[in-house]
């Protein structure tokens, strides 16, 4: 994958033109960014685009996911591609990707990306995991209110002509109880809407956390099903995660009580989800997420959930909202132009997190080394040797799982220095990618 940082020989003094404005620090970026081609699928927000059109990069946009082989075909020649959530990005998919540096996820999820496989590749992955948080917690609130009042059901009978006016299972949400389960950033953000509005809040979660306002931590998820009125799930896709809520955690739950899934769609057991709600068992349930889900709008959802009472089905815009949109779009933007330019990988989902502080304005004779290569004994050691003739200004290495991640800057004579640098670490035999930033 190297070969295409071949370092071009220009005349030092020409690097004062990368400088896009005139601060005390210098803005490092590839040589040639404009060479440098972004892939973006799934109609990710226009200030993405805005984002890394401004800095200088070739940008090809899709308002929708592409299907395999074009996408094989489209991710051969690209530096980064973004996604969102129907976008999978397999080890076989990833294999056709000879120059792609970065993944952005416009979005929290990550199980659509291969994370183990791209960081074996030198590809460094990122999301957004706190930006739709708001309208996920109020989306939430939201239902809340529409299951204890049977508003989804009375407007769909309004629509078919039918005049029901009923009270019987209506009722407030002041003075109920809401479990939530992950009280992370969306769950937290819920609690302390649902406590404005009268509510009581418990919560559990496999890692400790401290309480917001007066809501407080159930010791165990049984403990917390039991004396829920509603249930809101907030937790990863995770091997621990899948199915957490069967058919034995649902005959746990209050008769009449609740469940609002906004989470991952492997989460619940719908089939059991189903026949919870058909036996009145459950009063209701609000699901957003599916185990599987249509690649595009139109007809052709299926689920055993579909025309069950008092359920509110929606499809997975949680997080689908113009503000968190444009949230997501900013921070992961400027996460794949900061990790491109400058190497930055500070909040990457499989890379170790590493930076190092900016080069001053008046330094023209630095350069910035950027390499990911595998983590076994001996590499840095191979690294150091081939610096040990140069100035180090700074450099710093971490490691995670069976990569490892290493930057520094080095001052140089002339461009010949650069391309010596360069091809001795490329040399390495562990080396998976090796980078040089002006």
């Amino acid at each position: 994958m190297s070969d295409q940082f071949k370092i071009e020989s220009v005349p030092i003094s020409r690097r004062d033109s990368f400088n896009t404005r005139d601060t005390r620090t210098r803005n490092l970026k590839p040589f040639n960014s404009g060479d440098i081609k972004i892939l973006l699928l799934e109609n990710v927000s226009a200030k993405a685009i805005d984002i890394l059109k401004k800095a200088g990069y070739q940008v090809e946009f899709h308002t929708k996911a592409l299907d395999k082989e074009t996408l094989i075909e489209k991710i051969k020649d690209v530096h980064a591609v973004g996604i969102r959530s129907k976008t999978k990005l397999t080890e076989e998919v990833l294999s056709h990707a000879n120059k792609l540096l970065t993944i952005g996820c416009f979005c929290i999820g990550t199980n659509q990306v291969d994370l183990s496989y791209a960081a074996s590749r030198g590809i460094c992955v990122f999301n957004s995991p706190f930006s739709n948080s708001r309208s996920v917690a109020e989306l939430v609130i939201a239902e809340i209110i529409l299951l204890s009042r049977q508003l989804g059901d009375r407007s769909r009978e309004m629509h078919e002509g039918v005049w029901n006016k009923v009270s019987k299972a209506c009722y407030e949400i002041r003075g109920k109880t809401l479990g939530i389960i992950g009280y992370g950033h969306i769950g937290t953000q819920l609690g302390v809407l649902a406590e404005s509005l009268g509510m009581n809040v418990v919560w559990y979660d496999i890692l400790p956390a401290m309480p917001i306002g007066m809501s407080r931590t159930a010791e165990t998820l049984d403990e917390l099903l039991t004396e829920a009125d509603f249930v809101s799930l907030h937790v990863p896709e995770t091997p621990e995660t899948t199915e957490m809520i069967g058919e034995r955690e649902l005959a746990l739950m209050k008769k009449g009580s609740y469940l609002i899934n906004a989470s991952r769609g492997t989460v619940v057991d719908i089939d059991a989800l189903a026949a919870a709600l058909k036996s009145g068992h459950l009063a209701g349930s609000a699901v957003d997420v599916y185990p599987s889900e249509p690649l595009a709008n139109g007809p052709g959802f299926e689920s055993a959930l579909r025309n069950c009472p008092n359920t509110l089905l929606t499809p997975h815009i949680g997080g689908s909202t113009e503000e968190a949109q444009r949230m997501i779009g900013i921070e992961v933007a400027q996460a794949i132009v900061k990790y491109i330019n400058s190497g930055a990988s500070v909040n990457a989902v499989n890379f170790a997190e590493c930076d190092l502080r900016a080069i001053p304005s008046t330094d023209l004779a630095t350069v910035r080394i950027v390499n990911v290569h595998q983590n076994v004994p001996g590499v840095l050691r191979q690294i150091n040797n081939i610096l040990a003739d140069y100035n180090v200004n700074k450099q710093i290495s971490d490691s995670k799982g069976d990569v490892a991640y290493f930057m520094a800057d080095v001052t140089v004579n002339n461009p010949n220095e650069i391309n010596t640098i360069y091809e001795h670490i490329t040399g390495i035999t562990e080396n998976i990618i090796t980078r040089v930033l002006f």
